[in-house]
């Protein structure tokens, strides 16, 4: 995370410092929103989730696995793009207030040490499988379930790149893709 800009040394937190942060909104009377994820390859579905997350509470957290922990559960080719590369374009997005990384299958550490209000997830999980709902929901918080954007995924994307320009295809300056 070294050579980012201000804005960015300012969204990107430790988990420590995030939860002091909360804390301090909170204890003003702010609603925190907080959702996590691997955001490899942004696409237009990351953006509409999460400007609808925003636009539930004052703050949006977005909490992104790590390298380690993505090629935990995703495999060995992923993600395509950094966990340092993956924070810097999310705390980039207006929408976005706060960054953290985290390392574990879920985001329950992060989740109990921030506390936040509402805890938001795509579409396409649902209530009663997210490890994090009885979690939020013991501190009194709230766990709701956003649209989904149909057709729109990093797996998608991944794979009409493949196809358009497989491993024997070259690009228009005969270097391999």
């Amino acid at each position: 995370m070294d050579g980012a800009f201000p804005w960015y040394r300012n969204k990107c937190l430790t988990v420590e410092r995030l939860a002091e942060v909360v804390s301090a909104r909170q204890e003003a009377g702010e609603r925190i929103v907080f959702t996590n994820g691997v955001f490899d390859i942004l696409h237009v579905g990351h953006a509409r989730y999460l400007a609808e997350a925003r636009a539930l509470g004052d703050a949006l957290i977005v909490a992104v696995n790590t390298d380690a922990s993505v090629r935990g559960f995703k495999g060995d080719l992923r993600p395509i793009v950094s966990e340092d590369e993956r924070a810097e374009m999310l705390a980039a997005l207006a929408v976005v207030d706060y960054v953290v990384l985290f390392g574990s299958r879920t985001p329950v550490p992060v989740i109990e040490q921030v506390r936040p209000a509402l805890y938001v997830k795509g579409g396409d999980y649902r209530l009663e499988d997210l490890p994090e709902t009885p979690v939020v929901r013991g501190y009194g918080g709230e766990v709701r379930i956003l649209s989904l954007i149909a057709g729109r995924s990093t797996t998608n994307i991944i794979s009409k790149v493949c196809e358009a320009y497989g491993a024997e295809k070259t690009s228009g300056d005969n270097k391999s893709i």
